[in-house]
């Protein structure tokens, strides 16, 4: 094939992920409309679409829904908030992973990357096993604390080793392993086995205390987050050929790195403090994505976060209902599913080429 023949092929790819984004996202939208309509009504307790709807038409002004106050109290207060708090997670999770893969031209990387979910994981524990904050501070702050600083311990590390991106992952790997030492040994050496037990499902991802705030405030870090890493979607496609094409194009290489890091780890620090850390979200769904729209993620971002949305709706209604009454962890759930997702997108990703 001749060179002007390939170019004219990339080209008309390129030409036809363009065309197709506004149908994709279309189709994202109502899918994910109804993936939530029909995981409010699927539980232990029998509730149809039409009275979820009712119930929040009722809650929101309108007619009363007709319903006894348990059911209601089943949609508005249990699965309701948790739904969408799994959609807002999965959006979440999902955008960060394509953001980190970008920025660090790492096809590995993910939300969890700057170890984050290391250190929400020992302030966590830190309030359940310790009691730290002297009941003063809850599971979900002890967790933002952690991450936060793990964060910061990552920023430090890097800056010190000279701020290039092998730095960062290496900075990140080395707080990941330390907070994660941290973590076993608390739990080792304190906690006892029902706290254990608890403590364990956390870790793995857990969506059961999902409430309105929690989905409140994780939407709107969430929709802050989107704004900024949308803003910087020709930025990202320009890290793709490296910071020093990215310099030579005029991107202040060091200060975006700097800002969509910190925005990235702001948003998994609350997903995390939410939900625990649920993994692969973030590392197969933009693999996914990006293989259907190409790399451009002025289309890449929002669709990563519809489709990332959709599958942690679908998961965590696995998670709750799949070995009904127990519950399994829905970072479990995602794990599970993946891995041969993964395994296959890299497949078709090396027949491709």
């Amino acid at each position: 094939m001749t060179p002007a023949s390939t170019s004219a092929s990339v080209s008309a790819s390129v030409r036809s992920s363009r065309a197709l984004t506004p149908l994709a996202g279309a189709a994202g939208v109502a899918l994910l409309c109804v993936s939530v309509a029909l995981a409010v009504t699927l539980g232990p307790a029998d509730v149809r679409v039409a009275d979820a709807w009712s119930v929040v038409a009722a809650r929101l002004g309108g007619e009363p829904s007709g319903l006894s106050a348990i059911r209601e109290g089943i949609v508005w207060d249990l699965r309701l908030p948790r739904t969408l708090l799994a959609a807002v997670c999965g959006a979440g999770l999902a955008v960060c992973g394509a953001v980190m893969q970008s920025l660090l031209r790492n096809p590995l990387a993910d939300p969890f990357v700057l170890g984050v979910s290391s250190g929400a994981s020992t302030g966590a524990v830190a309030v359940v096993v310790l009691g730290a904050g002297g009941g003063l501070v809850s599971v979900t702050g002890g967790a933002f604390l952690g991450a936060v600083c793990s964060f910061a311990l990552v920023l430090l590390l890097s800056h010190t080793l000279g701020g290039s991106t092998d730095r960062v992952v290496l900075a990140g790997v080395a707080a990941m392993q330390l907070f994660s030492a941290l973590t076993s040994f608390v739990v080792m050496t304190a906690a006892d086995a029902e706290t254990t037990r608890g403590v364990l499902f956390w870790l793995l991802g857990s969506l059961s205390g999902a409430d309105w705030t929690d989905a409140g405030v994780c939407a709107a870090v969430l929709a802050g987050a989107l704004l900024v890493c949308g803003g910087h979607a020709r930025t990202l496609d320009a890290f793709a050929f490296g910071e020093d094409a990215a310099a030579t194009l005029g991107v202040p290489v060091a200060r975006t790195r700097l800002v969509l890091l910190s925005v990235t780890a702001l948003l998994t620090a609350v997903l995390v403090s939410s939900a625990g850390a649920i993994g692969f979200v973030g590392l197969v769904l933009p693999h996914a994505v990006r293989a259907l729209t190409g790399p451009g993620h002025a289309r890449l971002l929002p669709l990563t976060a519809l489709a990332g949305a959709v599958f942690l709706v679908w998961a965590d209604t696995l998670a709750r209902t799949v070995l009904d009454p127990q519950e399994v962890p829905v970072g479990v759930v995602t794990s599970l599913i993946g891995v041969p997702a993964f395994v296959l997108v890299l497949y078709r990703t090396r027949s491709a080429r």
